[in-house]
């Protein structure tokens, strides 16, 4: 039986791999630990509920404050991905099969933390047809029968292997955002995400807006591992030629020695130059800071969008 807590069983394809060196974080990297009753009460409902998040798995530096305001991202389908990204401290593996109480628990989950707003990731699944397009679309419905104000953001797979019918399929189970991260510039797709391509990804993005042109579309990107300037430039191009309106952007943090090294910490001033950049280019919003996460202030940033969409048209 693997344990998952240990790093060289998590990810048995990096054990054999050298260890790269983890820099010192810098002065504008610092998260507070988890704490409080409203931590441990959202810890508890996901227990209670046998959930899991992207926050632990991923271990996401923001997890400590999304689930002190009662937020999490659940993670549907399991805690195995059948890829091995470079970058990603989720388990690799061979997944067990799909859990069919899982919506319906997705649901309890979020009626009872009485969100406004919420994310629903999960990993990879290229061991089945669909890559898990109809569980995405099960686990909305669910959402929608037991909370039915709860604005609902998709974080998919790329469904890489899979007939156009599953994005359709998830597309119309109507998520009032649907996100697909690019995660990094074309050059570093081969030793980033292996098992991914980048024009696919871009191209997932453009097929929802073809599908339903009202859907807010949403990305990110990681940046410090080595992408230069002009690539993210040009990435933010690819993204707006695929009509996304949401672009979102954060440091990358190295999870264990065995990931892909960090090529540099980026300062929070280029970071705000970045944001200016995107901006220029047409994106209705922009999250970019060190510690900006996809689903880091959802909800909030959803409002912001809907906001920006309804200015754009002459409403607001």
């Amino acid at each position: 039986m693997r344990d998952l807590k240990i790093p060289a069983q998590r990810h048995p394809e990096k054990a054999r791999r050298p260890d790269n060196a983890q820099p010192k974080k810098p002065s504008w990297i610092r998260v507070k630990a988890p704490s409080g009753k409203e931590y441990g009460d959202t810890h508890r409902i996901m227990r209670e509920n046998k959930l899991v998040t992207v926050c632990e798995e991923a271990s996401c530096p923001n997890a400590g404050e999304c689930w002190s305001q009662g937020h999490a991202a659940m993670m549907i389908m399991g805690d195995v991905c059948t890829r091995a990204c470079n970058f990603c401290n989720i388990a690799t593996g061979k997944p067990e099969a799909l859990d069919a109480f899982e919506p319906g628990r997705i649901a309890m989950a979020v009626k009872k933390l009485s969100l406004n707003h919420v994310v629903i990731t999960s990993v990879d699944r290229d061991d089945l047809k669909d890559g898990g397009a109809a569980h995405f679309a099960q686990t909305i419905r669910a959402i929608r029968h037991r909370s039915p104000k709860t604005t609902i953001e998709v974080l998919t797979p790329d469904f890489l292997r899979c007939p156009d019918s599953a994005l359709e399929e998830v597309v119309a189970a109507k998520p009032d955002v649907f996100n697909h991260n690019i995660e990094t510039v074309p050059r570093l797709y081969p030793s980033i995400c292996p098992g991914s391509r980048y024009f696919f990804s871009l191209r997932v993005l453009q097929k929802v807006k073809e599908i339903d042109p009202e859907m807010f579309t949403k990305t990110g990107i990681m940046v410090g591992m080595g992408e230069e300037i002009a690539e993210v430039r040009q990435v933010m191009d690819d993204m707006r030629s695929a009509d996304v309106d949401f672009l979102t952007m954060g440091q990358y943090m190295q999870p264990t020695p065995k990931h892909q090294a960090v090529a540099r910490f980026v300062h929070p001033d280029e970071f705000d130059a970045y944001k200016r950049i995107a901006y220029s280019k047409g994106f209705l919003m922009v999250s970019a800071s060190p510690l900006t996460r996809s689903s880091h202030h959802a909800g909030d940033d959803f409002a912001q969008l809907r906001a920006a969409r309804l200015k754009k048209l002459g409403h607001g």
